[in-house]
C-alpha cells in the first residue's frame, strides 16, 4: 500500500480571507481544496462555457488577490499564498 504524503496532511494556518469561504483553520491543504470546490460548485461560479476558469465572487476575490475570473490551476496557487 502507498504511503500518504504527511505534507498535504499536516493541518496549515488559514488567512482570515481564506477562513470566510471554507471555514475556520487549521485544515489539511487536501481539505481546503476540496472546500474551496464544494464553495465554489454551491455558488455556480465555474464558467459554463470554459469549466476550468472560476468566476469569482466577493470571497474568492480577496483569496484570488482581485482577479474575477482564474482559471483552476492558477487557483492552487493563489491559495497557497493563504496557507502557513
Amino acid at each position: 500500500m502507498a504511503k500518504s504524503n504527511s505534507a498535504f496532511m499536516k493541518p496549515m494556518n488559514l488567512s482570515s480571507e481564506l477562513e470566510a469561504v471554507v471555514g475556520k483553520g487549521p485544515l489539511p491543504r487536501s481539505e481546503v481544496v476540496k472546500k474551496l470546490w464544494a464553495y465554489i460548485k454551491s455558488k455556480s461560479l465555474q464558467d459554463p462555457n470554459n469549466k476550468r476558469n472560476i468566476n469569482a465572487d466577493e470571497n474568492l476575490k480577496k483569496v484570488f488577490g482581485g482577479k474575477a475570473t482564474v482559471n483552476m490551476f492558477e487557483m492552487t496557487k493563489l491559495v497557497s499564498k493563504h496557507l502557513s
